[in-house]
């Protein structure tokens, strides 16, 4: 799914114009961003979470000429599936068309 779905997907389902629902799912991964950004771990309870691992810098080689050369300390964000999305992946049927059936 893009983003420009998330938008129309939203839209539809609230009954809010497509403007209105860009501006939620853009204020959204915006607040998620600068969270990240200050390092605060993000959690969506029953989807997963977000944190920032470090990563210290160490000596590599390229391994085009086999120099050795000096890498960075680095941060990147890092996604953990919660219990609950992964039960719904592994189960192939989302939450939603379950409880339809039932």
């Amino acid at each position: 799914m893009t983003k420009s779905q998330l938008i129309e997907a939203l839209a539809k389902a609230e009954g809010i114009t497509l403007k209105a629902a860009e501006t939620a799912v853009n204020v959204t991964f915006q607040s998620m961003e600068l969270a990240l950004i200050r390092s605060d771990r993000l959690e969506i309870r029953g989807f997963g979470s977000f944190k920032v691992k470090y990563y210290e810098g160490y000596k590599g080689r390229n391994p085009k000429t086999g120099e050795l050369i000096e890498v960075q300390f680095k941060k990147l964000p890092f996604f953990k599936v919660g219990k609950e999305l992964r039960e719904r992946v592994n189960g192939g049927e989302p939450e939603a068309e379950s409880s339809k059936e039932k």
